[in-house]
């Protein structure tokens, strides 16, 4: 097969397409045939060299998620036969035209939904329904603040607290990608570069604060909390340690800090998690409520440039791969 593989590394230059052999699958895994691939800011941080895989996945070839059908079942798989459409959750490899996954990673393509839009669901679908919901005890009726609303992980969390019943406040770079974020359910989005999140959230109080950015956001956040609040962290681009955190604010509002990786979480997990999804997220998708937001499509042998548009951070929603070689 054809796959794009991380050569060394360095910059999108690296991506280099080679000639792999198709990979073996065991008996619970399935081999799905690639139509589509989700570009992710963790693809980026690979290609870098600062996020290794774990153990048992492809290590240079990138790609956590992908839609296309199944080619070949594995000999204790039941829930799924050759020639189904999926979408799958991955540790790797899905730049390729072949990937494989553990059966009870993939989940059935949206009716409505083409392979591009499914191959954009599942690392924010199977993220925010994990830190917001599960970790962040989201309900309807509170106040849900995300932080790169016009993100992949942004419109997803945006448009699964809406759904779910909560009031979403977002940051954006620029006044379009606000107002994107509204056209996807937004109540407010501020845009950071204009204005203080912290000074215009301070009247309304926020119950849950899903964060990618860290650093100097970090007091902030904690600042807005109402009592009870939660704040969820997935990633730190401003940097992972802050100044001026208040740990008395902490005790006296009852607040609670946490955060995950999904990446190296093991089988069992990430099973359960994608049954949860289906029974919770997935009618979401089928009546209408939910609808991927696609800034730009690639062919794969383009994947450098996809990159180049990642790390640009100039796209609202999310960037796929074609399996156009």
């Amino acid at each position: 097969m054809k796959a794009v593989v991380i050569t060394q590394p360095g910059g999108p230059e690296v991506l280099e397409i080679q000639e792999r052999p198709a990979p073996a699958f065991k008996s619970n895994e399935v081999l799905i045939k690639v139509f589509a691939a989700g570009i992710n800011r963790p693809d980026v941080f690979q290609r870098k060299g600062n996020y290794p895989p774990p153990p048992g996945a492809p290590q240079d070839i990138p790609g956590l998620e992908v839609a296309g059908t199944i080619e070949q079942c594995g000999a204790n798989v039941e829930s799924w036969k050759v020639g189904d459409a999926v979408c799958a959750l991955l540790a790797g490899g899905g730049y390729a035209e072949y990937a494989v996954v553990n059966a009870q990673h993939c989940l059935p393509i949206p009716k409505r939904f083409s392979f591009i839009e499914a191959a954009s669901l599942p690392e924010t679908v199977y993220t925010v329904w994990h830190n917001a919901f599960q970790k962040g005890q989201l309900q309807s009726g509170e106040n849900f603040l995300v932080h790169g609303g016009s993100s992949g992980i942004g419109i997803t969390a945006i448009q699964l607290a809406k759904g779910f019943g909560a009031k979403v406040f977002a940051t954006a770079g620029s006044d379009d990608k606000c107002e994107a974020c509204k056209e996807l359910g937004a109540d407010l989005c501020i845009n950071y570069k204009k204005e203080d999140f912290e000074n215009v959230l301070r009247s309304e109080g926020v119950d849950v604060i899903l964060d990618m950015v860290g650093g100097d956001y970090i007091p902030k956040n904690l600042r807005l909390l109402r009592v009870d609040g939660r704040m969820v962290f997935i990633n730190t681009m401003k940097g992972n340690k802050a100044e001026g955190v208040d740990f008395g604010l902490i005790m006296k509002n009852r607040l609670t800090i946490t955060g995950s990786t999904l990446r190296n979480r093991d089988v069992a997990f990430k099973a359960a998690l994608t049954r949860e999804i289906l029974e919770n997220v997935w009618p979401l998708m089928e009546n209408g409520k939910f609808n991927p937001v696609i800034n730009r499509e690639f062919p794969i042998a383009e994947a450098a440039k996809a990159h180049e548009l990642m790390e640009s951070s100039d796209h609202i929603g999310k960037i796929v791969l074609t399996n156009t070689w």
